[in-house]
């Protein structure tokens, strides 16, 4: 079976890609450098459960080191590298923008030297919904054009984006870019909403709902999220010799490069989401209505034909039985 460099591995989704990769028969290699962005002690624990695993090892260190990521690697010698680390955040990239152009673009361009370096199979490497900025059209599809970012933390992904599409012609290295859309479930950030929001109606603490509830999200199940990811593993793009590309088909006619929506197809409003907490949690959030934050969308919706013609698989989790996961896992973890 494939042996898998996976950067992030302490974090929310390559912690459970790393899990299900495990169970499915392959050598995983995790990269990550402990950033104290949330709870350390929350990522120690996710990688003290996936080290239970005598195929699984671990290094610990900044993406930014680019000789210590070469070792690290070499060392490993991947036939694939899916790279999921990256500061994560949209709201705190207008507190910090320069830890964004650091970890994302110096990080991701030195996971790009080492996948050119080692001639990988496949570099898969994630994006997000957030570089479809102030599109309006939607469902988003990937074959529309994104150049209206609306934060450093998207510029700083559609950048990643551009780079590996250049780097995918030049070196005739098969990329695929996944955009992520609000993924939530266990084990999930402490600064994501749906953590936010159970913490503090279960602590009897006020939540802060933006644009006075009157916004959208795709909200993308993370067992569903890394079950798209493992099966593209096995659909690397291939560069067309004719340069015609399938309608419908994000593929780019001069590179084995493609940038995939992984989403729910479904857009909830945020005012449902709170009501499927409250009612899982059987008590009432004291809700703190606001106006939209600088940087924000009013509303995102995936459209993932594309994933389901490339895999024949669609996310599909309903939300509330996602929530009720999540609320599990946290009463469990937290004691609450």
């Amino acid at each position: 079976m494939k042996r898998v460099l996976i950067t992030g591995t302490a974090g929310f989704i390559g912690f459970h890609l790393a899990k299900l990769l495990l169970t499915e028969g392959f050598t995983i290699h995790g990269f990550d450098g402990m950033t104290d962005y949330y709870d350390v002690a929350l990522k120690q624990r996710r990688h003290q459960m996936l080290l239970q695993n005598p195929n699984f090892a671990a290094s610990e260190g900044m993406l930014e080191d680019q000789a210590l990521f070469d070792r690290v690697a070499d060392e490993f010698a991947p036939d694939v590298i899916v790279h999921l680390a990256a500061q994560a955040g949209v709201r705190y990239s207008l507190e910090n923008p320069r830890a964004y152009l650091d970890s994302n673009v110096i990080g991701t361009f030195n996971v790009m030297e080492a996948a050119r370096r080692l001639e990988v199979q496949h570099l898969l490497m994630a994006s997000t919904s957030s570089v479809y900025g102030a599109n309006t059209e939607m469902p988003f599809i990937e074959t529309e054009k994104a150049d209206t970012q609306l934060t450093i933390y998207a510029a700083t992904k559609k950048a990643n984006e551009s780079m590996a599409h250049a780097y995918a012609h030049i070196h005739n290295l098969p990329t695929t870019m996944f955009r992520f859309f609000t993924v939530y479930g266990p084990w999930g950030r402490p600064d994501l909403a749906l953590y936010k929001f159970v913490d503090a109606i279960l602590d009897g603490r006020p939540i802060d709902i933006y644009n006075h509830g009157d916004m959208y999200r795709d909200f993308t199940y993370v067992d569903d999220l890394v079950r798209a990811i493992s099966l593209l593993i096995d659909a690397a793009p291939v560069r067309p010799e004719d340069g015609i590309v399938p309608e419908g088909d994000s593929l780019s006619p001069v590179a084995p490069y493609r940038v995939v929506n992984i989403g729910n197809s479904d857009k909830v409003r945020l005012l449902d989401f709170v009501d499927a907490i409250e009612d899982c949690l059987g008590k009432k959030a004291e809700r703190n209505y606001m106006g939209m934050q600088t940087g924000d969308v009013p509303a995102t919706w995936a459209n993932a034909e594309l994933l389901k013609t490339l895999t024949g698989y669609r996310p599909q989790t309903d939300f509330r039985d996602g929530i009720a996961r999540f609320v599990e896992w946290y009463r469990d973890y937290s004691g609450k």
